[in-house]
């Protein structure tokens, strides 16, 4: 058994391969399952509840194998599995809560193409499992577990109204008596996880919803399309001379927006509106923001202007929401479009985080442009450095680069420098007023990592 199987955000890897086989995935399920049921108490063992995990997934065709390996491996164990179908993955995480599931199992590889898929497990609180969880699962995986006895083995079902319960939920989070009507809304669902839900909850609302990205095939999720591709939501907006265009990413946890004249909305940008507006009401808590190393500094110049604090923590929303719990911050999450709400969810939700700005945007009267004029980005320089194998960055050559990267930046920009935990990459960001520099540095590590 190869090592690391839980990287930034669950396993993930291509389909049909280590990790992502039939026979992995069997028995992660079986490490799982015996992990948390030993962690369980006792009345839920032996009592009259039924130890039970909830599984979703987006739409990548090798859902359906993932699905049928987790199913075998959870009942073979005695547990019981409420199958889900295709679903976001914050609507698997509210679901574990509300039906006071012992296990949460999302089946999806995010921004991924559909090549890749991968495993996100939630605990019964519906949050991310923690890295001493992940770490007792993996080393359980290589070992013999026993299994049920023939007669205690679990069973598996389909909760049809699994859906409708998260409309529901989604748009209970929108202020009791407001409306959508006379917006006109671009929605691009990346032929994702949520093509169904997602125009459902903004119809239902009010809005005038025109849907892209909502006929997946099982091969065709996030393929130009989408919170990482909204090229096709920013043509589209400007064709139908819509109010704004919202992008989620393969399993709805992430958004991206347009505003009306075709501009680009990341998650910072997004936090900061949001933030802006809460400190206005007296509803924003812990007196800051928490989000990543990769935030522009552009967003923490603009908090430090409002009195506010930019809780920097590592990449992942596990980190962010661990994070806001130890700040007491209740808006957090990543430039990326990750964006945690806490008052109402303990996952990003790109469906939630979408209600909140649009609900701001009613109350305002303004145009999304204006209502998001709240920061300019300082200029950043990304740059993904394909490996054979894991770099090591504390090399003399790679480290000693880095260094001299980081003293011609000096105190006018950041570096960040770090190793993929979904793909095998080196990601280099380099961030500060001087474009031309920022993309000298950057082009200089990168063929320093390259060898």
């Amino acid at each position: 058994m190869q090592n690391s199987l839980f990287g930034t955000d669950g396993v993930r890897g291509k389909a049909n391969s280590w990790p992502m086989s039939p026979d992995v995935i069997l028995k992660l399920a079986m490490a799982s399952s015996h992990y948390f049921m030993q962690k369980a108490p006792e009345e839920w063992i032996h009592g009259d509840h039924r130890f039970t995990v909830v599984i979703g997934k987006d739409t990548r065709l090798s859902g359906y194998m993932v699905e049928s390996a987790l199913m075998a491996g959870f009942v073979a164990m005695g547990i019981d599995v409420v199958l889900l179908g295709p679903l976001p993955t914050p609507a698997v995480s509210m679901l574990t809560r509300s039906l006071r599931a012992n296990l949460g199992v999302m089946i999806s590889a995010s921004h991924n193409p559909f090549e890749d898929n991968g495993i996100k497990f939630f605990s019964a609180d519906g949050c991310k499992l923690s890295q001493e969880d992940e770490k007792a699962i993996e080393d359980l995986v290589a070992s013999d577990i026993p299994l049920a006895p023939s007669g205690k083995v679990g069973k598996a079902k389909r909760l049809d109204d699994a859906a409708g319960r998260y409309i529901e939920f989604a748009k209970g989070t929108f202020p009791r008596g407001q409306r959508l009507d006379g917006l006109k809304i671009v929605l691009d669902c990346a032929n994702g996880a949520g093509y169904k839900v997602a125009p459902k909850v903004l119809w239902e609302l009010g809005a005038d919803v025109i849907p892209i990205g909502v006929e997946p095939n099982g091969l065709n999720i996030n393929k130009d399309c989408g919170a990482t591709a909204p090229a096709l939501l920013q043509k589209k907006v400007l064709e139908e001379k819509a109010d704004l265009g919202i992008a989620l990413d393969g399993d709805a946890d992430r958004l991206i927006m347009v505003d009306e004249t075709g501009a680009t909305l990341d998650g910072d940008q997004l936090m900061a509106l949001i933030a802006n507006v809460w400190l206005s009401k007296g509803d924003l808590k812990g007196g800051g923001v928490v989000s990543t190393v990769m935030s522009n500094l552009g967003f923490e110049r603009y908090l430090e202007q409002k009195g506010l604090t930019l809780h920097r923590t590592s990449v992942g929303d596990r980190s962010v929401l661990k994070t806001m719990k130890e700040t007491g911050c209740n808006i957090g999450g990543e430039q990326s479009g990750h964006i945690i709400l806490s008052d109402y969810t303990t996952t990003g939700d790109g469906i939630i985080a979408a209600l909140q700005v649009l609900s701001l945007l009613q109350q305002s009267k303004s145009k999304v442009s204006q209502l998001a004029a709240t920061f300019t980005p300082v200029p950043q320089v990304l740059k993904n450095v394909r490996v054979a194998k894991r770099a090591d960055l504390n090399t003399p050559s790679i480290s000693g680069a880095i260094q001299q990267a980081e003293k011609e930046l000096g105190n006018s920009g950041r570096l960040l420098v770090r190793a993929s935990g979904t793909e095998p990459l080196i990601r280099i960001m380099a961030q500060g007023d001087d474009h031309a520099l920022l993309s000298k540095v950057v082009r200089t590590l990168a063929e320093v990592i390259k060898g």
